[in-house]
């Protein structure tokens, strides 16, 4: 489900909240205008005295036309809300406005203009928040079968009402609502071996693979064909308050292993013969058995026994979300981006004892390496 856009040529603002169940209208056209106006003229920003200029540029604003009928009004039916929005460029102008000029308005061109594609959007709804946020990918292409469930709400920027929600459809919501302008590409059956191809290569073909899947034979499929395509793959994995970051330059190198070898030269005949007991194993292997913090070892191994699942914090789904969507802004803008198991380590940061205790995290961590036969 995509926004309505509204022609105001064929048929009038009046016409159309009575020909459609419109709940509500937000439109704060002139004041959006005013900090507009701030936006291009800096030096009014500490000086109240620009009352004349002001007034003349909404005056060539508005070309002798009614508010109402400037811009471009957007109609959301998942919520029956209409808003009025600023034409395309002048939205994205406003709305980026702030990022200047910690990005300068040549990157912010790239970053927008990088098609991403996320799939698994728990950990991965937050990377689409995040880069929506931040003004990126007005191309983007989103993939999940699941809907938001009880105990998804420790993770994901969601309340209760969302409950049942597919969770595709409200990340593309959050999307369009932010920005009505962008080109959303929604997957609400999931990845399939039917349309991976279609999702990787397009068209559009994508700059930049998010994989934040649970399904390890789609992890491994989706490798193969990013890899086939030249696609990067960027994987976060939240690891207790800290997070592992994966990046996979597939478009540097066509030859690299899957996972960037962590797993050895696996293959998907290979993964398809794994007996179920050994795919823990494996899933250990390409988390990463030399960064992941002992509770996390040993939360997985009571998976199934004396817990519902294994264990995700909100801190580090949403420090997921940072970490991805920075890293997709490096490669958008052509910069040196380290490669391979990256740990993003808060523990290392604020716990004054991290480095006292290092010898006991890693006798606890052997321990559990010992009885996966790691």
């Amino acid at each position: 489900m995509k926004p309505i856009r509204l022609d105001l040529k064929a048929e009038s603002l009046e016409s159309f909240k009575k020909n459609n169940a419109v709940d509500q209208v937000i439109d704060h056209y002139e004041e959006i205008l005013k900090e507009l106006f701030l936006i291009k003229n800096p030096p009014f920003r500490f000086n109240p005295d620009h009352q004349k200029e002001l007034s003349d540029f909404i005056a060539d604003h508005l070309q002798g036309r009614p508010i109402q009928e400037v811009g471009t009004w957007f109609y959301f039916p998942w919520n029956k809300i209409l808003i009025h929005y600023l034409p395309d460029e002048l939205h994205q102008e406003i709305r980026t406005a702030r990022n200047k000029n910690l990005i300068s308005k040549e990157e912010q061109s790239k970053y927008y203009n990088f098609t991403v594609g996320i799939t698994g959007l728990s950990v991965g709804s937050h990377a689409a928040t995040t880069l929506t946020m931040m003004g990126a990918s007005r191309v983007i292409k989103l993939a999940d079968p699941d809907e938001i469930s009880g105990s998804n709400l420790n993770r994901i920027r969601y309340d209760y009402t969302k409950v049942g929600v597919n969770k595709c459809d409200l990340a593309e919501q959050f999307v369009y609502q932010v920005n009505p302008y962008a080109e959303v590409f929604s997957y609400t059956n999931g990845i399939t071996s039917e349309n991976i191809h279609e999702f990787l290569a397009g068209p559009p073909k994508l700059d930049v693979l998010i994989e934040e899947l649970d399904n390890l034979e789609m992890k491994i499929r989706l490798r193969l064909e990013a890899r086939k395509l030249g696609i990067p793959v960027i994987m976060a994995t939240d690891n207790g308050d800290n997070v592992i970051v994966d990046i996979e330059r597939y478009d540097l190198n066509p030859d690299l292993q899957l996972f960037n070898g962590v797993a050895g030269d696996l293959t998907l005949e290979e993964f398809q013969k794994f007996p179920p007991q050994e795919l823990p194993r494996l899933a250990t292997k390409i988390a990463g058995p030399g960064v992941v913090v002992p509770k996390m070892l040993s939360s997985l191994m009571e998976v199934g026994k004396t817990l519902y699942s294994w264990p995700q914090l909100g801190d580090a789904a949403t420090l997921s979300g940072v970490a991805i969507a920075y890293v997709v802004k490096r490669l958008a803008l052509g910069e040196k981006t380290r490669s391979g198991k990256l740990e993003v380590n808060l523990d290392a940061v604020f716990d004054p004892d991290y480095e006292a205790d290092r010898s006991k995290r890693e006798e606890d961590k052997k321990k559990f390496l010992d009885a996966l036969g790691l």
